[in-house]
């Protein structure tokens, strides 16, 4: 689960709470909100910017069948490869029904300065 050596930037734990797997850097679970810890030097407890926020709403019309849903998360590295890929939530929505979407992708500062090592994709 982990990517990378304990305290490097990106490495992963589980939250103890949720199971969800969080940056080790967290101070507050982003999927259930509990406090990991209650260090305010902490690196997770730094500020975050929202680099990416999205939002939107989908109404069924008053007419027609029942609509099927999935909401697909994909992310990308800079040269468009896959890097994850997950099915966030699905449902059903009926006449006159409707739902709402958020996405916000927050990042957060590290000390460290090191640049990751590109894969080679040539054999």
């Amino acid at each position: 689960m982990s990517s990378g050596r304990p305290g490097a930037a990106g490495a992963t734990r589980a939250c103890p709470h949720c199971k969800t797997t969080i940056l080790q850097s967290a101070s507050i679970c982003p999927s259930c909100r509990h406090y990991l810890r209650f260090d305010a030097t902490a690196p997770g407890a730094v500020a975050s910017t929202t680099a990416l926020q999205v939002e939107g709403t989908i109404r069924h019309p008053a007419e027609g069948g029942a609509w099927e849903y999935s909401v697909v998360l994909i992310i990308r590295d800079d040269e468009g490869n896959e890097i994850n890929r997950q099915v966030v939530g699905v449902g059903a929505m009926h006449s006159g029904q409707e739902r709402s979407f958020s996405l916000a992708v927050e990042v957060f500062p590290t000390s460290d300065m090191r640049r990751p090592v590109k894969r080679s994709t040539k054999h």
